[in-house]
C-alpha cells in the first residue's frame, strides 16, 4: 500500500515512497492521520486517530509521523488525542504508543467503564525504540534517544539519551562537555567512506592480517 497505490485506505496525507506492508493491523481516523515521505509500516501496525471510527475530529491531524519513519511488525499507534512522532525514527516490533489510559479514580465502579485519561505524546526526530516498549500518555521523548526493549516511558526524556526499565530512567546521557556518560563499552562503528564499491569491500574482508596491517601503514605514509 503506498501514495501511489492506497487501496481502501484514505490518509490525511502520504508522502513519496512511504509503504505499509500487509495485511495492516486495525486503521481507523485516516483522515487525521498524516504519514511522511520514506516510511515503512510493517505487517499488522495499528494506527488509530480518535476513540473510535466515523468521528469528526476537527481540521488539524492528530497523528503525525514525519519523513523516513520505521514502525516495526505488530506496533500499535494510539491517537486518541495529539501524537507526533519526528522524522527517522525506528520502532522494533510490538511497540505500543498511546495517547489514552484507563483511569480508576472511582474505586467502586469498573475501570474499564470509567473515563479515561489523554495527554498528548510527542517522540522527537533520530529516536530507536526497542522491542516491546511502551510510551504512554503524556510522554515528550527527545531527539536522538534510545528507548530500551520492554521499557516503560512517561514524563520528560532529554535529547540524546538512553532510558530503561519500568518505569524508564536515563542510565546513559550524551552531553557536549562530557560526551556519553557512562563512557561506552564499544568502540562506535566505522562508516564505509564514500565511493567505495561492494567489491573494494569484499576484497578487503579477504585480507590476511599481514596485508591489512601493511595497507594501514600505507595508509598512514600517504
Amino acid at each position: 500500500m503506498s501514495a501511489e497505490h492506497p487501496g481502501r485506505l484514505r490518509f490525511g496525507a502520504m508522502g513519496t515512497a512511504t509503504r505499509l506492508a500487509f495485511p495492516q493491523g486495525t486503521v481507523f481516523g485516516e483522515p487525521w492521520i498524516h504519514l511522511g515521505s520514506h516510511c515503512i509500516i510493517a505487517e499488522q501496525v495499528t494506527l488509530t486517530a480518535g476513540l473510535m471510527p466515523d468521528l469528526d475530529l476537527g481540521p488539524d491531524p492528530i497523528l503525525r509521523i514525519g519523513d523516513g519513519v520505521v514502525l516495526g511488525r505488530g506496533s500499535h499507534v494510539i491517537a486518541d488525542t495529539t501524537v507526533t512522532i519526528g522524522s527517522d525514527c525506528y520502532f522494533g516490533p510490538y511497540v505500543y504508543v498511546t495517547s489514552t489510559n484507563h483511569s480508576y479514580d472511582d474505586p467502586h465502579e469498573p475501570i474499564g467503564k470509567q473515563w479515561p485519561r489523554m495527554e498528548p505524546v510527542s517522540i522527537g526526530s533520530g529516536c530507536w525504540i526497542g522491542t516491546g516498549a511502551v510510551i504512554l500518555p503524556g510522554a515528550r521523548i527527545g531527539r536522538n534517544v534510545v528507548v530500551a526493549a520492554g521499557a516503560v516511558v512517561r514524563g520528560v526524556v532529554p535529547d540524546h539519551a538512553v532510558v530503561a526499565g519500568a518505569p524508564a530512567r536515563v542510565v546513559r546521557r550524551w552531553t557536549p562537555a562530557d560526551g556519553w556518560q557512562p563512557p561506552l563499552r564499544t568502540p562506535a562503528p566505522v562508516p564505509i567512506p564514500e565511493g567505495v564499491t561492494p567489491e573494494q569491500l569484499l576484497a578487503l574482508s579477504e585480507l590476511d592480517d599481514e596485508s591489512a596491517a601493511r595497507l594501514a601503514e600505507l595508509d598512514v605514509e600517504s
